[in-house]
């Protein structure tokens, strides 16, 4: 089964920038969409970004100018890269992957979830 990890979460001061990162593991045959979403507290999980595998991006609209999201399909990673950031950012942020991968002498294709990252954004 393939794997989804996140990394780069924490503390951050109201203006300040983080970079999240998220590598796919397994034997990955292909990924398509990847993105990130969001859950603050008490709140639903919303998409915040997501790239294709050829680079076209989408971004919701409270982030557009300040957060992006660069892939390198080489290591099957997808980073967030989260800039002037404000305290209604803080959330848990998921990352998340359409791809095929295989299984013996299969292939099998489906979406994927990491475990999550908190960032707080706090002064």
């Amino acid at each position: 089964q393939p794997q989804l990890v996140e990394s780069g979460g924490g503390l951050v001061q109201p203006g300040g920038s983080l970079r999240l990162s998220c590598v796919a593991s397994g034997r990955i045959f292909r990924i398509n969409r990847m993105g990130w979403y969001r859950q603050a507290p008490g709140k639903q999980r919303e998409l915040v970004a997501t790239i294709t595998s050829g680079g076209s991006t989408n971004y919701v609209d409270s982030v557009k100018g300040r957060f992006t999201i660069p892939r390198d399909n080489t290591k099957n990673t997808v980073f967030l890269q989260m800039n002037s950031l404000k305290p209604e950012d803080t959330a848990v942020y998921y990352c998340n992957a359409g791809l095929t991968y295989y299984s013996g002498s299969s292939s099998y294709s489906g979406e994927y979830w990491g475990q999550g990252t908190a960032v707080t954004v706090s002064s």
